[in-house]
């Protein structure tokens, strides 16, 4: 769980991988990519060896209009840039083995669509304290593991291992043939986060703040838990949300 890389220093040029050749060796290399970014409309053989390639990774590939690659660069970016991950992403297969065999009981977190960086960060640090074993994300639709996402988790994205997966629905019923029960954090229910039993293997799953947890995995759920709201304001920041409901793992855990 400790194979992750030191951080990279904001701004500089070895954040970023520029141009179709250079993107296509980075990829064959193995280097851990958080995402592509390519011009809008861009064609050509290479670039299509490029998508090609890409069809056999995790690697997100976003068509973004020109000015936005020059904003990120001036230099002959080919229409083609990579933004390097500071961190490795792992597998939860390889993950959930490592935990049962080590006597430990599986608290998982995944997050479905959640897109801010400092919410990201925020989830992180308080995943890490509490000792969840992994944090799972989308390959889209998911917060960038960035400067500010580390920092926001005060570097607890380096010590707690994040999973990237094309398909959650997939990932939640892998976790659950091994043995998790998936409990989503949703208000579409009468049930409270204290309902279900935490000290059992868990999957905590956490929607974003606009739209919550989608529908499928809404379905495949064991237990639909709500966070108690008294007040007029009817939701929390989905950080403090995951908050509130990992440490009533916590607690259950520990009593």
């Amino acid at each position: 769980m400790d194979n992750f890389r030191r951080p990279q220093r904001a701004k500089e040029n070895n954040e970023f991988v520029f141009g179709i050749r250079a993107v296509i060796e980075a990829v064959k290399a193995g280097r851990d990519i958080e995402t592509i970014y390519q011009q809008r409309g861009l064609g050509g053989e290479l670039f299509l060896e490029l998508k090609a390639l890409l069809k056999d990774t995790l690697i997100p590939l976003n068509s973004v209009p020109i000015e936005k690659l020059n904003r990120m660069s001036q230099k002959n970016h080919q229409g083609v840039i990579a933004v390097i991950s500071p961190i490795t992403y792992q597998n939860i297969e390889d993950i959930i083995p490592t935990v049962f065999e080590k006597g430990e009981v599986p608290l998982i977190l995944v997050l479905d669509s959640v897109t801010d960086v400092r919410n990201m960060g925020a989830i992180a640090r308080t995943a890490a304290c509490v000792g969840v074993h992994a944090i799972i994300v989308p390959l889209k639709n998911a917060a960038q593991i960035n400067a500010d996402a580390i920092k926001t988790s005060a570097g607890a994205l380096f010590s707690i291992p994040i999973c990237r997966h094309a398909n959650l629905h997939k990932t939640c019923l892998f976790l659950q043939e091994s043995g998790l029960q998936i409990v989503a954090c949703t208000e579409k229910t009468s049930y409270f986060i204290y309902a279900p039993d935490y000290t059992m293997p868990t999957a905590i799953v956490m929607g974003s703040e606009d739209e919550g947890i989608s529908n499928d995995l809404l379905r495949v759920a064991d237990h639909l838990a709500k966070i108690p709201m008294a007040g007029k304001i009817e939701s929390l920041n989905v950080s403090v949300a995951a908050g509130v409901i990992l440490y009533e793992a916590v607690r259950q855990r520990t009593v």
